[in-house]
């Protein structure tokens, strides 16, 4: 058994694995089922022709807004826009998106990405091009297309090798997903002006002994956009999280929930108001290990057009009967009831 092995680790909660894993392959059995139920009604050659119309769709729904956007932006005929924003380390992502009016295809190229990080931050990119169908499929505005390969047909994504979303095989990347993918999103986003900066990452906070383990993300604010304000206390962008009942938090696990509300006034001021964020208190009742990785605690969420930027997160320990800790973005510590 891996915990029987030196340097290894078993789970700690072995049944909740098992009743996961089943989950996943229940999912998986029934779309099978209905996969096979609309072939039997339409046929393969119906349903594959659909699929594949499908995504002709969406191809041409790229290929038209990139080329609305390069005319309203008085581009050249080939022509780039950039955008770029910086890790809480001041890691660099950039990006310059160059667009072709005649034929609708462009180029998303982030040379000046910066190196690959002493840390877990590096995304494979896999995430990039997940980031960049997302913003693609969100630039559709008023389409009902569902979201499918089909929007990366007119685009070529080119990262450095080296850099932070094109790391080496050894690489740290499990922030990537849920901290660097929202970052990249916010840039490509950025470049074509379609709104401010959102909370930049999915507050993860864990924490722990070594009979069990809990992991939750935690919301903030979307960025406003031309016409409208962002939402407030809202998971952003490419995130399907749903957070723990109170009532089953503090059942399950030993903590109390002092306080879940929104953090008034965090949100960027301007002509449309970027949502804001929010405030979490946990109290824990029994010693346990706890991890905080976020991001946007040092470098603020920009605002866009002339508004003002967002306030920047805060991690803060307040320990019992003495002073409250800044714990920074990224951080381990033994906590004490």
């Amino acid at each position: 058994a891996p915990g029987k092995l030196s340097g290894n680790f078993g789970t700690r909660n072995l049944s909740d694995n098992i009743s996961d894993l089943k989950a996943q392959v229940a999912a998986n059995n029934k779309g099978v089922k209905l996969l096979n139920e609309l072939v039997d009604e339409y046929s393969f050659d119906v349903v594959n022709s659909y699929m594949n119309h499908i995504q002709k769709s969406a191809e041409l729904a790229v290929r038209e807004f990139l080329k609305e956007f390069a005319k309203n932006e008085g581009m050249k005929e080939i022509d780039t826009v950039s955008a770029i924003d910086y890790l809480d380390d001041g890691s660099p992502i950039a990006l310059s998106v160059t667009i072709n009016q005649v034929d609708g295809s462009a180029i998303f190229d982030f040379t000046g990405t910066g190196y690959e990080i002493y840390g877990n931050l590096n995304a494979p990119p896999a995430v990039t091009a997940s980031a960049v169908i997302y913003c693609m499929r969100c630039l559709l505005t008023g389409m009902d297309i569902p979201l499918n390969q089909g929007c990366l047909a007119p685009i070529t994504i080119k990262i450095p090798e080296g850099s932070l979303l094109n790391p080496s095989s050894t690489a740290a990347v499990v922030g990537g997903n849920v901290l660097t993918s929202q970052r990249v999103t916010d840039v490509v986003l950025k470049a074509f002006k379609a709104c401010a900066a959102s909370q930049g990452c999915m507050n993860n906070l864990t924490f722990g002994n070594d009979h069990m383990g809990y992991y939750e993300t935690i919301a903030g604010g979307a960025g406003a956009g031309p016409t409208w304000n962002g939402c407030s206390a809202v998971h952003t962008h490419m995130t399907n999280t749903r957070i723990t009942d109170p009532e089953i938090l503090e059942k399950r696990y030993p903590v109390l929930l002092r306080q879940f509300s929104i953090r008034p006034g965090s949100g960027g001021r301007g002509a449309f108001k970027g949502g804001d964020g929010v405030i979490r208190e946990l109290e824990f009742r029994e010693p346990l290990v706890v991890s905080i990785l976020s991001e946007r605690r040092s470098f603020q969420p920009y605002g866009l057009l002339g508004g003002e930027p967002g306030e920047r997160g805060l991690n803060l320990l307040h320990i019992k009967n003495k002073q409250l800790i800044n714990l920074g973005g990224k951080n381990t510590i033994h906590v004490n009831n």
